[in-house]
């Protein structure tokens, strides 16, 4: 039998520059100074999140970066379309994505993925008697393997935001969703009854183009390792 090799890669693909992709809104703010510490100057406007633009040289000829949706960050490097990200731990644990390799923890955007009901009806029920319950979150595959671990089904209500909503208009019983400081939770009657997951951000590359890049892409890993020291 004739063995598989991979398709060689085509030079200009090896000579383009590495897609660095950061996720809009909060964690973007605490990767200033990260990006800074590594060497990295993007476009001024890059933190701008009135700019249309989306894709933003950097100081380095060999590195570009572009803004997406948090969720959206390691589906970029999961399908190539990135070589590197940074990408909150919580949107690995819901996608797994084989195709991506987290060398580092960041140590920021620090926050948990937690259970929440209403502060009301929150220990009247013991939940070592549930079977079933029905949870609102934009984490359902996170969701359905916590609740499966205390034998108990998550039917899962999926929401993209506003998740404090659900308990209060009969959508949910529960919601599972990221928690920073616990204030929204407070101000819409919600308490927190459970951490999930603690946490981070971490520097995630495509394990395809850590083979056909290393220098390139290891260069970078290092340099990030030495942003954190």
């Amino acid at each position: 039998m004739t063995a598989a090799f991979p398709a060689p890669v085509p030079e200009a693909a090896v000579d383009a520059p590495l897609i660095l992709a950061l996720p809009k809104g909060r964690i973007l703010a605490e990767c200033g100074a990260l990006l800074a510490r590594a060497g990295i100057v993007p476009a001024a406007d890059y933190a701008d999140e009135s700019s249309r633009r989306l894709r933003f040289p950097t100081n380095d000829p060999g590195l570009d970066v572009v803004r997406v949706r948090p969720f959206d960050v390691a589906t970029f490097v999961a399908f190539g379309a990135a070589e590197i990200g940074i990408c909150g731990a919580d949107v690995l644990m819901e996608f797994d994505y084989p195709e991506i390799y987290a060398p580092l923890d960041l140590g920021i955007g620090r926050c948990r993925i937690a259970v929440a009901e209403p502060a009301a009806t929150a220990g009247s029920d013991d939940p070592a008697r549930w079977s079933s319950v029905r949870v609102a979150s934009k984490y359902p595959a996170v969701t359905r393997r916590h609740f499966a671990t205390r034998g108990i089904q998550a039917e899962v209500v999926a929401l993209s935001g506003a998740m404090e909503l659900a308990p209060g208009l009969g959508l949910s019983r529960l919601i599972v969703d990221l928690v920073q400081t616990g204030s929204t939770l407070k101000a819409n009657g919600l308490v927190e009854t459970e951490t999930i997951a603690e946490v981070t951000s971490r520097l995630i590359v495509n394990r395809t183009a850590l083979k056909t890049r290393p220098e390139a892409i290891g260069a970078w890993i290092a340099r990030f390792r030495a942003a954190l020291a």
